[in-house]
């Protein structure tokens, strides 16, 4: 098996400082853009909570759109019942797109490839249908609209140019980063890796792998859950176009563009799609999904491991070969040049 060659450590650094300083001076270098990038901002998010589930824990799901609609109408519902205030709202609807996540795991968990995405795929329908039909709650086809969210911390109102939406979208998108990564760093996230590579090696030395699983799919629906209340409280409406499956293959399109089992591959992934999606609408808008199909086969075949993988493996090869430490420099011998 090829290993992915080691991504040299400053260039990961400088790379990081350089991507979000490039998201928190977007105001002032795209101050017209500021609705488009609030909602980079929340597939992004949706992404990372995506990559917990296929990256780290191995689990494949086509419905993950499911918890993104609980997580928007349930900050819709609140808001339109006087529940205004933003960040108990994003997270109480959160915790609700969780607890869907713990009571549908022990389906998804239980089986494995084929039969795990058409359970995922399954439930995402159920859900969608239901939302169709309970009109009187959900607005059906309409969805919900009409409903005002409260200043931030009492004293950043929404405005209509976006600036407040968007810094909201971006902090609440830069914490669940850091989550996904406490979790990547942490025995938890050793243990779904471990599991994703080897799960009859992890049983034998007695890792609870069923729990485990079950644990990582409600901790992604919850993030999914909060990437979803964010999109309706920084647009203040919902639509049930975000329980759709098209939602579902969107998030499913950001991860493999910028590389599955990286959360910078989440963020890149969005920013690209994107840019893409809004050129090519705008170069061709009757068949621009065909050609984002002609992209991803592109994508598939030349960079199987998305943008960060090429980025990685550029870097890596500029950077030569790595000495072991402690090991000293090569000598010339009596006669040669020294390289």
């Amino acid at each position: 098996m090829t290993k992915t060659p080691a991504f040299p450590r400053r260039a990961a650094i400088g790379l990081e400082v350089l991507l979000w300083a490039s998201f928190a001076l977007a105001p002032l270098l795209a101050p017209d853009h500021l609705l488009l990038l609030s909602q980079v901002a929340v597939l992004a998010l949706f992404a990372i909570s995506l990559d917990i589930l296929i990256g780290h824990a191995g689990i494949t799901s086509l419905g993950h759109a499911a918890f993104f609609g609980i997580g928007a109408y349930g900050a819709s519902l609140l808001a339109l019942n006087g529940w205004e205030e933003p960040l108990s709202g994003l997270f109480l609807s959160a915790l609700a797109a969780g607890l869907a996540g713990l009571a549908m795991a022990p389906l998804v968990v239980r089986v494995h490839g084929l039969a795990q995405l058409m359970v995922t795929l399954a439930l995402a329908l159920l859900l969608h249908e239901g939302a169709s039909r309970w009109r009187a709650v959900t607005g059906g086809d309409d969805g919900l609209a009409g409903f005002m969210i409260a200043p931030v911390f009492g004293v950043f109102e929404f405005d209509l140019f976006g600036v407040t939406a968007y810094g909201y979208a971006l902090a609440v998108t830069a914490a669940g980063f850091l989550l996904a990564r406490l979790i990547a760093a942490s025995p938890f996230g050793f243990a779904l890796a471990g599991l994703r590579q080897n799960p009859q090696r992890m049983a034998a030395i007695g890792t609870a792998g069923r729990a485990r699983l079950t644990q990582a799919y409600a901790i992604s629906a919850f993030l999914a859950g909060l990437a979803g209340a964010l999109l309706a409280q920084t647009a203040q409406s919902v639509a049930l176009e975000s329980l759709s499956l098209q939602r579902s293959a969107e998030v499913l399109v950001i991860l493999i563009l910028g590389g599955v089992g990286s959360r910078y591959g989440a963020l890149i992934g969005a920013v690209v799609y994107v840019a893409m999606r809004d050129w090519l609408a705008a170069m061709s808008p009757q068949y621009w999904m065909g050609w984002l199909g002609l992209v991803m086969i592109l994508v598939v075949l030349l960079a199987p491991k998305g943008i960060v993988g090429i980025t990685r493996a550029l870097a890596a090869r500029l950077a030569g070969p790595r000495r072991p430490r402690g090991e000293a420099p090569a000598r010339a011998r009596p006669g040669e040049r020294a390289a």
